[in-house]
């Protein structure tokens, strides 16, 4: 089975924009529960994909504008705007 770069595991038949939303409910969700945004590392564990794939799905939400990075951060940190 083959996955678009930045593609989350999902069920067949979920479109790129699915999958966009649910980094976005992960992002928010995370944040809410603890009250700082998840990393990188955080999704990639959460969806079990590659590195450079949930690296894809952030620029893909940013270019976006539907996320923005956290300022003055050197983690990869994101923030639900």
């Amino acid at each position: 089975m083959s996955q678009k770069s930045g593609a989350a595991r999902r069920e067949p038949g979920f479109s790129e924009k699915q999958g966009q939303y649910q980094y976005l409910a992960f992002i928010y969700t995370y944040a809410d529960m603890f009250h700082r945004a998840p990393a990188e590392a955080d999704m990639q564990r959460h969806f079990q994909v590659s590195p450079p794939s949930v690296h894809q799905m952030i620029l893909t939400l940013e270019r976006n504008s539907l996320i923005s990075p956290s300022a003055g951060r050197r983690q990869k940190h994101r923030t639900a705007r």
